[in-house]
């Protein structure tokens, strides 16, 4: 047992007794001005439980040993006040002091190789030997708790010292491979993070990654894939510190400089023959970003904010490093990235929704990058949507809901590029030039399958309410649907008569296909308020293009055969609804009276 833990005890029940004595004052004041006191107290500190008010003179009870209140807020005192306080100074001079030493240390490394100062391996041994130096005073210095900041700081800036000496030996002298300077390194970060979490100073590890983080680009000749490399082992090392604290903002602060400098070296630095080394790098970046967002979120439910942003954040670096690939290497990138990115939105069991959400947004978008790196031209919209289908039955198959927002979000983007092909110009105006092919109508009729599908499915687990309760989504799929279905029937008519005729022909098919489609969900919804609400707007839909469109754009027969067809319809289907509209009336009013009679 340390000395410290008998004090904090102390202090611990001091602070207690302190807060029941404050309590009673506020209560027997309360007293002398209202009269008799209430049997328990309220006030605005919270506590575990009502405190019982004792009788004039009466003993306070015993604190329950182990039973502590919980902590009341405090709000931090003004920075002017903090240092003011004896021993802030201290602490600002000892952590600047570290800051401007570990920066000397870098340039005197860079200004050693510029005029030849000593050997290569004399120069690493100094700095070595200085790191371990600054280390053990900080040991030292720690044992007397009055200079725990000196400690601190002294351990740090020993830690940072050491880490850039092992990237000076790596990449400015060349003493040792690649792979042997990232190991030693990985092994110097994870030992000085660990120093941090064993004097939970959390503020020890980040100034050390921050540290590195600026002077590593001053070692390794700018931004380069080593550079990369060195910044996601120190993102590695700060796992095991991750483990034994809840530190989600040593995640972020561990997670953001890997994906900054992969980018920066992307698009600035990488040359023809080192992109797969650039793009290798990102991709590591991006594995490890994830497995660190999905570390700190299984440490801590509560605190899922940063690891959120850190997952938000870590494929952005594969992703933009397929730039510089093939078509074929930056599929596979972005494929890798796909499945990573949906493996963790599936787990949703333990890593709680803001997580898995937003994995499956950039999941999605993933897939979509893959989908437009793979292919060219109309394929891309097929696919997608494809795609979108695939993960809708997937979702309807799990019952998941991170998968159907993956449909969602994919089948959005099918759309968009959908529109390239089937656009709304070649429904409206025929011209004889359009080049319409097969792949044009099996896009439209995916649009129309994929905006059924999605709500359907949505429906059935529970996100979307029925269309009479929740209208909107319902609205924006009908129309989706309507317009895919449109443009398969006029793309297939087209390819069948590619000329007027079937352009005409298709929109006279097209009129009779929703009239016959409204017929349909009146005659199937008599007992379904959802199915009769739909097939009413499908016959408002047909009406309208009758009047708006077919009378203006149709001519002669086409035009004729339209109105003709559509109104029989809606006359027979009229009757016919009408009866059994009555008749579902008359067996619902004999089985109410059924009911009351055996009721009776």
């Amino acid at each position: 047992m340390t000395t410290s833990e008998p004090l904090a005890r102390l202090a611990a029940e001091l602070d207690f007794i302190g807060r029941r004595l404050q309590v009673v004052s506020q209560e027997l004041q309360r007293t002398q001005v209202v009269g008799p006191a209430p049997s328990f107290v309220q006030t605005s500190m919270p506590m575990p439980m009502p405190v019982p008010v004792q009788p004039p003179g009466a003993p306070m009870p015993a604190p329950v040993p182990g039973q502590m209140p919980p902590p009341r807020y405090v709000p931090p005192p003004p920075l002017p006040e903090r240092l003011g306080r004896e021993g802030a100074g201290s602490k600002v001079v000892a952590w600047v002091g570290g800051s401007v030493t570990l920066l000397g240390i870098v340039l005197l490394m860079v200004l050693a190789v510029q005029r030849g100062w000593l050997g290569p391996e004399p120069r690493v041994v100094v700095g070595g030997g200085l790191g371990l130096a600054l280390i053990a005073g900080g040991l030292w210095v720690h044992r007397n708790p009055a200079g725990r900041s000196g400690a601190y700081a002294l351990a740090a800036t020993g830690i940072a010292v050491l880490y850039l000496d092992i990237a000076a030996a790596t990449s400015l002298y060349g003493l040792m491979p690649q792979w042997a300077g990232l190991l030693v390194a990985l092994l110097v970060a994870a030992g000085g993070l660990l120093l941090a979490a064993r004097w939970n100073a959390q503020f020890i590890a980040i100034w050390v990654i921050l540290g590195c983080a600026v002077c590593d680009p001053v070692l390794t000749h700018g931004f380069t894939a080593l550079l990369v490399a060195f910044l996601v082992v120190l993102q590695i090392g700060a796992m095991p510190a991750q483990l034994l604290r809840s530190w989600p903002a040593l995640a972020l602060v561990a997670g953001i400089p890997p994906v900054l400098a992969s980018l920066v070296t992307t698009v600035f630095s990488a040359g023809p023959g080192d992109r797969m080394q650039t793009a290798g790098v990102a991709l590591a970046a991006t594995v490890v970003g994830v497995a660190v967002a999905v570390v700190a979120t299984l440490r801590d439910r509560e605190n899922v904010a940063m690891p959120a942003i850190l997952l938000a954040t870590a494929p952005v670096a594969a992703l933009v490093a397929g730039v510089t690939l093939t078509k074929s290497e930056a599929t596979w990138l972005a494929v890798i990235v796909a499945v990573l990115m949906l493996a963790v939105a599936v787990c949703d069991r333990w890593l709680g929704t803001p997580i898995t959400v937003t994995a499956a947004v950039l999941g999605s978008v993933a897939v979509v990058d893959a989908t437009v790196h793979a292919l060219t031209g109309p394929t891309q919209a097929v696919t997608l949507l494809g795609e979108s289908l695939v993960l809708v039955l997937a979702a309807d198959l799990v019952r998941h809901r991170a998968a159907l927002l993956a449909a969602l979000l994919t089948g959005g983007f099918g759309l968009l590029w959908g529109l390239t092909t089937v656009t709304p110009a070649m429904l409206v105006v025929y011209r004889p030039e359009q080049e319409l092919t097969v792949s044009t109508a099996l896009t439209a009729l995916l649009v129309a399958v994929v905006a059924i599908a999605i709500p359907l499915v949505g429906y059935r687990m529970k996100v979307i309410g029925a269309p009479i309760r929740q209208a909107a989504p319902w609205i924006v799929a009908g129309v989706v649907m309507l317009y895919g279905a449109a443009g398969a029937v006029l793309s297939t008519a087209l390819l069948i008569e590619p000329d007027r005729t079937g352009f005409v022909f298709g929109h006279a098919v097209i009129t009779v296909s929703w009239t016959v489609a409204a017929i349909a969900l009146l005659l199937l919804g008599v007992r379904s308020a959802a199915l009769r609400a739909v097939g009413l707007v499908l016959v408002g839909a047909a009406v309208v293009k009758l009047i708006l469109f077919d009378l203006a754009t149709l001519d002669g027969l086409a035009r004729v055969l339209a109105f003709l067809a559509a109104g029989l319809l809606l006359l027979l289907a009229g009757t016919r609804y009408a009866r059994l509209v009555s008749r579902e009336g008359v067996i619902t009013d004999e089985s109410r009276g059924v009911t009351n009679q055996v009721q009776d």
